[in-house]
């Protein structure tokens, strides 16, 4: 033992000269990896040990006081620093109070018909903004000073107005001179609900535009270009939560892409299905991130998917958080256009909060105030469920964190196609006027029936349902992908008329455009294109009809040009209700895609294959008496902390899977690390050697899968060996265990020849 330890300085030093001599550095994806900014997070607070987040971003939050020594802190630890601040709410109380410019603002604060402030979170002081032409003028100056303090980009999270707003005195100025006529109560009639909204759509998208052009401008002095994004919910949460939010009309006013806000706390809203109402995580996740993958195809600008490993309401054990945390990203996973993402915001409460393991305590909170919490904590008006035993984050879920992350780095791939999945190239038509028939008088289904009724019916039979936005139809070739589309106009309406002529075409040249509407909408009598001369419809569909060459009251299957159009009379939310709802909506989609000869398909499972790594997700209330999907190979278990190898893994209702293909694999005889706990850099290999760093959150499990046809000799980390107990081989691998460091551990193997 003695005469080991005397030899080994001399030894390590011959074994690095070799390594040099046949290295093979892999130091490019995370080259790559920085350049294109692919992982990031939020946070309030400065970096810590805790909180040393294997990412290239770290969007320090807020324009108060601790901005600049926050920025600097995330530097100094090498992360690239940018800013993000709230739009709709924040501690801007020198705006409301009149400090900013003079004049107190109170009277851009939302009210409801009662006159009180909507407030946000638990906050008594923090009131969402109707904002005034002065109120983008105020954030551009903490914008300005985030810029000074060298922010490279700006992230703008959350414009939001509620739907039962607009009584306040801002609110009635700004209708006046934005319609010329005197403001009326948005709940008096449906046409003045929706013109409310139509104007609170349009206020924060001038208040946004303000920004971009301020950021814009302010890049162009400096010599360095300045990109702004927006952090936003996606359109079907929104709508579901009745807020307005300018959404997909922000691409034009200079935003340069968004991060999708989707997460446990917006997708296990409940739905209905079948007439059976509950939390449907994973589907309702697919759909919301489908619908921002759609903006970004559109556009061809960035967009980042965000994950949270808890979620705004502390009363869930860790457990909730785990599964529905898998559910989430395995939906954003399975959008193929995406490959950024944010894998957290505040790390802080991810990893220093407490929770129960596990309880069975179900506390029911108001759409209102899941949404209204407190910026960085998430603790805001829940208060904390009494008498269960409460303990930090569980060191399994710390592992498999982080071994998620260091994969989700590696997501852009040019390999990306469906294994396992139904017909595909079918979408269902959305509008951001989704948003505008949310509030009384006559609200829109309480469930977006009118959208899950169409969508969830072919997503549970592995359709792999696309949100097709309606205001991004006129961009050249954007809507040739698809062979079938699903319209309805309850619960939104067209804002153009020149959409339908370029649906009509989309038909004409091949489509099969299913249109389920029973025309009983109370907003198809709004002042709208449609109803205003020349024009006299009652219902944008007749007008779409009409272009089409069919009958105003055209039902069943038509022929029109190359392809066709069904029309169902019916009520696609009236469909959620029943039973036999989704086999209707199944029923339709089938008739179409035989009329245009699409080949027909359904699964219980959606597979998507992303170069060596499977997403996968088993679907419940699915296809009976189907036998579950198997993979069959070999894989790394993301989803295992172990990072476990598989021979197999059965695609069982309601699970989730994240796997390495190990057949996928480098052939060549040289090791690679293929997974692993923390972060590795300058990762080094010749026959039989391999050297790299490791770095990871304080306190957490390193674990690290290397693939290698041989076993080590010796393994050394941070200058001491491990003991056979901390590795194990099998199936072609090696795995080590050891404990993270935020200062780099070198890790140095050789393998027996």
């Amino acid at each position: 033992m003695n005469h080991l330890g005397k030899a080994l300085p001399a030894m390590l030093l011959l074994f690095t000269l070799d390594l040099l001599a046949q290295q093979r550095v892999s130091g490019t994806l995370a080259e790559e990896r920085r350049v294109e900014e692919r992982l990031t997070f939020q946070t309030g607070q400065p970096w810590t040990p805790r909180t040393n987040l294997n990412a290239d971003v770290a969007m320090v939050y807020g324009i108060g006081p601790n901005m600049l020594p926050n920025l600097e802190s995330w530097r100094q630890h090498g992360y690239i620093a940018d800013v993000m601040t709230g739009v709709a709410w924040g501690g801007y109380q020198d705006y409301l109070s009149g400090q900013f410019d003079g004049r107190a603002h109170m009277d851009q604060a939302q009210m409801d018909v009662n006159g009180n402030p909507i407030l946000h979170g638990g906050s008594k002081t923090i009131p969402y903004i109707s904002p005034g032409e002065s109120y983008g003028v105020y954030l551009t100056q903490g914008i300005k000073r985030a810029l000074d303090g060298g922010a490279q980009s700006i992230y703008l999270e959350e414009p939001e107005f509620w739907a039962n707003s607009g009584w306040e005195e801002n609110f009635k100025r700004e209708w006046k001179s934005y319609y010329g006529e005197e403001w009326r109560p948005p709940n008096s009639s449906p046409d003045a609900q929706y013109r409310a909204s139509k104007l609170k759509y349009f206020l924060y998208r001038r208040a946004l535009g303000q920004i971009f052009d301020f950021t814009r401008a302010y890049g162009k002095g400096a010599g360095r270009p300045i990109h702004s994004y927006v952090a936003t919910h996606s359109l079907i949460n929104y709508a579901d939560w009745r807020i307005v939010s300018p959404e997909s009309s922000l691409l034009a006013v200079g935003a340069d892409g968004y991060i999708a806000q989707v997460w446990t706390g917006t997708a296990r809203t409940p739905n209905y299905y079948n007439g059976v109402r509950k939390e449907r995580t994973f589907e309702t996740a697919f759909l919301e991130y489908g619908s921002m993958q759609n903006l970004a195809r559109a556009s061809g600008r960035s967009i980042w998917y965000l994950n949270d490993p808890i979620e705004d309401d502390p009363n869930h054990d860790w457990n909730d958080y785990r599964s529905n945390w898998e559910s989430t990203l395995t939906a954003s996973l399975l959008q193929p256009k995406v490959w950024r993402y944010e894998i957290m915001p505040w790390p802080d409460r991810v990893f220093n909060s407490k929770h129960p393991v596990k309880t069975t305590v179900t506390i029911k909170k108001s759409v209102q105030q899941l949404e209204q919490t407190p910026a960085g904590t998430g603790l805001g008006g829940f208060g904390a469920e009494p008498d269960v035993e409460k303990v930090g984050i569980p060191k399994d879920y710390e592992s498999e964190l982080q071994s998620v992350t260091r994969a989700l780095g590696d997501m852009k791939q040019s390999d990306v196609r469906w294994q396992e999945a139904g017909t595909q190239n079918v979408g269902v038509l959305v509008s951001d006027t989704m948003m505008f028939e949310r509030a009384d008088p006559f609200p829109s289904d309480a469930s977006l029936g009118s959208f899950y009724g169409l969508a969830l019916p072919l997503l549970k039979h592995g359709l792999p349902i696309e949100p097709v936005q309606i205001e991004s139809a006129n961009v050249p070739g954007f809507l040739s992908r698809y062979k079938v589309l699903l319209l309805t106009y309850e619960g939104q309406k067209p804002p153009t008329p020149e959409f339908h002529n370029v649906l009509a075409k989309w038909v004409r040249d091949g489509g099969a455009l299913v249109v389920v509407d029973s025309d009983e909408d109370r907003y198809n009598g709004v002042r709208e294109w449609w109803n205003t001369a020349p024009d006299s419809y009652s219902t944008p569909r007749e007008d779409l009809f009409e272009k089409l060459g069919i009958s105003r009251d055209a039902a069943g299957l038509h022929r029109v040009g190359g392809g066709v159009v069904l029309s169902e009379r019916i009520s696609p939310a009236a469909l959620t209700y029943k039973k036999d709802g989704g086999e209707k909506v199944r029923g339709f989609v089938r008739q179409a895609a035989a009329a245009v000869n699409l080949p027909w398909k359904e699964s219980n499972a959606l597979v998507l294959r992303r170069g060596p790594y499977i997403l996968g997700a088993g679907l419940d209330e699915s296809i009976p008496g189907v036998r579950p999907y198997v993979l069959h190979g070999r894989f790394v278990d993301l989803f295992d902390p172990r990072l476990s190898v598989l021979t197999s893994r059965t695609l069982t209702a309601g699970s989730r899977v994240f796997l390495i293909d190990l057949e996928t694999q480098n052939k060549s005889d040289a090791p690679r690390v293929i997974a692993a706990s923390c972060r590795v850099t300058n990762e080094q290999a010749g026959k039989g050697k391999l050297i790299f760093d490791a770095d990871g959150i304080a306190d957490t499990n390193a674990v690290v899968r290397i693939q290698t046809a041989n076993r080590p000799r010796r393994v050394i980390v941070g200058g001491t060996a491990l003991q056979p107990k901390d590795y194990e081989v099998a199936a072609g691998t090696l795995l080590i265990r050891f404990q993270n460091s935020t200062a780099p551990l070198r890790v140095e193997i050789e393998f027996a020849q």
